[in-house]
């Protein structure tokens, strides 16, 4: 299965998923899920933002060699697509729905998702977007990322269902 995580600019919240998700699978010794993200409105190859390179080391992930990817380019390779933000989701949505597949992905918010896999209530859509704002709040959404990332782990065998 391959997992695309979605944001705005693939610099913040689609980097911290994919670095959080792919250390998770790797100290859970799960190698048949594989991860990446991109963005909607990219500067390719802009490197992650600092303080998200910062909040990820914090809990010994290394993300200062990820480049920035546009969605579309991505879009085919993927299975299952969360995305950061409802507005995120409705634009993949849209593009897929004008470029028709054969075996077009799943598409959730990264929050949507978990809820449905878990059976929770979803009691929001998004993940807020840090850029702009301090450290404090690019920790308080690794942290929010990293709680939703552990339920979806938590409930890889309801994968398939979906």
């Amino acid at each position: 299965m391959n997992i695309l995580f979605v944001c705005t600019g693939n610099t913040c919240r689609s980097p911290m998923a994919e670095g959080l998700f792919k250390d998770m699978l790797k100290k859970n010794n799960i190698d048949n899920i594989r991860v990446s993200s991109a963005g909607i409105s990219v500067f390719p190859g802009e490197q992650a933002n600092e303080k998200a390179i910062k909040a990820l080391k914090e809990k010994g992930i290394d993300i200062r060699s990820h480049r920035a990817r546009q969605a579309i380019e991505e879009i085919d390779k993927a299975d299952l697509i969360l995305a950061m933000a409802l507005s995120h989701k409705k634009i993949i949505e849209d593009y897929l729905r004008f470029n028709k597949r054969e075996k077009p992905p799943k598409v959730f918010t990264l929050k949507e998702f978990a809820a449905k896999i878990t059976g929770e209530k979803m009691r929001d859509t998004d993940i807020d977007d840090p850029y702009g704002r301090d450290y404090v709040f690019y920790k308080k959404t690794r942290d929010e990322i990293e709680k939703v990332l552990l339920k979806i782990l938590n409930n890889l065998d309801k994968l398939e269902e979906i």
